[in-house]
């Protein structure tokens, strides 16, 4: 490998498991290295959730030298090497062979060079290696698109999207992630590609898009506007209105300035993007959990709710939104709504006051929490079923629109 690929004046450094891995590696006669998003995370200052290594060694090979390994993906080089209970993932280098699906090679060959194995990868930034012997070795330039902020695929972008379409998401995600820009040859490639991120699965896509949404600089977004992407993820749900360039710029941009104010907050984050996507059961399509799916719908429903600071009112739309959703997502998600009106937002700060009040203070938000229960009103010689839960109700109802009737002896009186 020409000596102008290393890098040995950066010095990464490494978790003891992984120093551990790569020393008994090449005392065995192996190359090996820490390679990927470690590598990349390292370099930027970002302590590195996950440490991948990538070796000569042959999946066999690799598996004599350890005591205990698991078998991840030893068809595709991949052994999962255990030290004390955390799980390392070694790889074969390796050329991947022909994608059958935009996603996985039909075959992976073995090699015995690092740079063929770091050409199949995604993107330059995260092409690089790094041991303690050679430094980094960055044959494509990821130090220097690092440096620039810059996405950019590894060779022609059209052939790493043809290989696996899910790249084109992860671009976008990466962008927003690191607050990166994506270059113009690999944007041009997505733009010209997008229709084939429908051969990925959802669940691959909610993934995706979630860090997407999740990160720092979730308005990047708009890439997916400005590619299209966002018509084919959207295929089926996607409704699209008459004026469509214009309301699609509108949506965008408007799209982008909410999740920017919004609060790093999963489920805000997800109503606010279905809000301004306009599309139907986007979350059921993506795979997405029943918990997600109920506190997105419930904002959804909600989202133009007349919302009054005065107690009674205030109390009825908790019960209406839920309680355990109205003060963690549903007024964060308003307020994010409202917060380019100065008169709605400073509404909202008093409907927030009020409802810190109402929860500290212990208010009545559910029937379970009457000062009486079904067998108390059974005791006044109800009997039949439907009754006592009408009576609840009404008796529910009254404590709603005044807490201080939540009175076990007041609220037996009131029992007709």
């Amino acid at each position: 490998m020409n000596d102008l690929y290393y890098k040995k004046n950066i010095k990464i450094s490494l978790p003891e498991p992984v120093g551990f891995i790569l020393k008994t590696l090449r005392n065995a006669g192996f190359e090996a290295y820490a390679v990927g998003g470690c590598v990349r995370d390292s370099i930027l200052g970002v302590t590195p959730k996950d440490w991948d290594i990538t070796t000569c060694a042959t999946p066999l090979e690799t598996k004599a030298l350890f005591n205990r390994t698991i078998d991840t993906g030893i068809q595709h080089g991949t052994v999962t090497v255990m030290i004390k209970g955390e799980g390392y993932e070694v790889t074969t280098y390796r050329v991947d062979g022909e994608y059958a699906d935009s996603r996985h090679p039909r075959e992976v060959t073995f090699t015995a060079s690092l740079s063929e194995d770091l050409k199949r990868r995604d993107f330059t930034i995260n092409a690089m290696a790094y041991n303690e012997e050679h430094g980094v070795v960055d044959c494509f330039g990821g130090i220097d698109d690092l440096e620039r902020g810059i996405i950019r695929c590894v060779g022609e972008p059209k052939e790493r999207f043809t290989e696996d379409a899910l790249r084109m998401l992860r671009a976008v995600r990466f962008s927003g992630v690191l607050g990166f820009d994506i270059c113009d040859g690999t944007l041009n490639a997505i733009k010209e590609l997008a229709e084939s991120i429908t051969k990925i699965s959802r669940e691959r896509i909610q993934v995706e898009l979630d860090k997407l949404l999740m990160s720092s600089h979730p308005d990047r977004v708009t890439v997916l506007y400005d590619t299209k992407l966002i018509n084919y993820i959207f295929k089926q749900e996607w409704k699209t209105p008459d004026n469509y360039e214009t309301t699609d710029d509108m949506k965008k941009l408007s799209l982008a300035g909410l999740l920017s104010s919004a609060p790093k907050e999963h489920y805000v984050r997800w109503a606010l993007f279905i809000t301004c996507v306009n599309a139907d059961n986007v979350l059921f399509s993506l795979k997405f959990d029943n918990s997600t799916i109920k506190i997105c719908n419930q904002m959804l429903k909600y989202k133009n709710m007349t919302l009054s600071s005065l107690e009674p009112d205030l109390r009825h739309s908790i019960v209406n939104v839920g309680k355990d959703i109205f003060g963690k997502y549903y007024l964060p998600y308003r307020m994010t709504l409202a917060a380019e009106n100065c008169a709605a937002l400073e509404e909202l700060k008093h409907v927030e006051a009020a409802y810190k009040t109402i929860i500290s203070r212990g208010d009545c938000l559910a029937v379970s929490e009457l000062a009486v229960n079904g067998n108390d009103i059974k005791s006044l010689g109800v009997s039949e079923g439907k009754e006592i839960g009408r009576i609840l109700n009404e008796l529910f109802e009254l404590v709603l629109t005044d807490y201080t009737k939540n009175d076990r002896e007041y609220l037996l009186g009131c029992v007709k």
